[in-house]
């Protein structure tokens, strides 16, 4: 069982990010994963940097803990070719300890760019087809490709690791963990389902899989729910409503009515180390072998010293 710890970059700036991923390694997290967003979630976070920009300076400054996006979204707001790019750059400087996490993505980023959000079985099928053109650009040379949706015109990534990295792929039901098998090298979650796991192993993989546990360190239950109230809560409304709405606003609009108290049930709130072991659980029981903590709560240099005085290896032991 790999520990990670969840860099939530819409809530806190660059700068902040970078510094998070070094207390990170300091206390003895096995990898850490960033968000890859143009807007953030809710008008509260009020903070959304560039992912690859703030990956750059982390794989400076930390020499062990491995480095993940979670997730980016390869086609719309990017092509997959400057993906393909950014990840070998990325891996090299990081010396290999770069995953890429990949997903359908979200309205909210991809309409930016003013080409429209295609309906959901558009978005599986250009989706398959960027995750071809990234493997195909890193096999090296000059490559092209036409496909039903997207296009690579005699390009080549000049720049490549001895070692490419993983493309771990993000999913919400069984059609995507069987994607992930097919065309990752890992599977991608939010929730502690089995049944996706089960899919993803069905179908042949044999990866890596993570999955992301809601957690809220404060010193009252109450300060820690608050706190997952005003960063998180747009989590609550479903993967149906996270992909669809285009800006904070109508995040803010769609969770008017999401208090405290449902946050609590939802998160692992407050101080209680065994409360959040109890949280991380149900993740491990359904086969998740990369767990990335979640901390909504107010406190991040108290959170960090919480998980290194015993939460890293509680969690890590549930999967022995």
């Amino acid at each position: 069982m790999r520990i990670g710890y969840k860099l939530i970059a819409e809530g806190y700036g660059p700068t902040e990010m970078v510094r998070q991923c070094v207390l990170a390694e300091q206390a003895g997290f096995d990898f850490v994963e960033i968000s890859d967003h143009f807007h953030p979630w809710v008008s509260e976070q009020q903070h959304s940097g560039f992912a690859w920009s703030m990956l750059a300076a982390m794989a400076a400054k930390t020499e062990r803990i491995e480095l993940a996006t979670g997730v980016t979204c390869p086609f719309i707001r990017y092509h997959p070719a400057v993906i393909a790019q950014a990840a070998a750059t990325t891996q090299i400087l990081a010396e290999g300890r770069f995953t890429l996490g990949v997903g359908a993505g979200e309205r909210l980023n991809e309409h930016v760019v003013g080409q429209g959000w295609p309906a959901v079985h558009v978005r599986h099928r250009m989706f398959r087809e960027s995750l071809d053109i990234i493997r195909l650009l890193w096999q090296g040379g000059y490559q092209s490709y036409e496909g039903r949706h997207l296009t690579l015109e005699d390009a080549r990534v000049f720049d490549l690791p001895e070692t490419l990295p993983k493309i771990v792929v993000a999913a919400g039901g069984r059609r995507a963990a069987a994607l992930a098998a097919e065309l990752g090298d890992g599977l991608f979650v939010t929730e502690p389902r089995g049944d996706l796991v089960e899919t993803y192993r069905g179908q042949g993989g044999d990866g890596p899989t993570y999955a992301e546990v809601p957690l809220s360190y404060a010193s009252t239950v109450e300060e820690a729910a608050e706190s997952a109230r005003k960063l998180f809560r747009f989590g609550i409304t479903g993967w149906k409503v996270q992909a669809e709405l285009p800006n904070p606003v109508n995040f803010d609009a769609a969770t008017a009515l999401v208090t405290a108290d449902v946050m609590a049930e939802n998160f692992g709130c407050g101080p209680d180390m065994d409360h959040h072991v109890e949280t991380a659980r149900p993740f491990a029981e359904a086969g998740y072998d990369h767990l990335a903590l979640i901390n909504a709560g107010p406190d991040v240099d108290g959170f960090f010293e919480h998980a290194a005085n015993g939460l890293i290896e509680k969690v890590r032991a549930l999967g022995a």
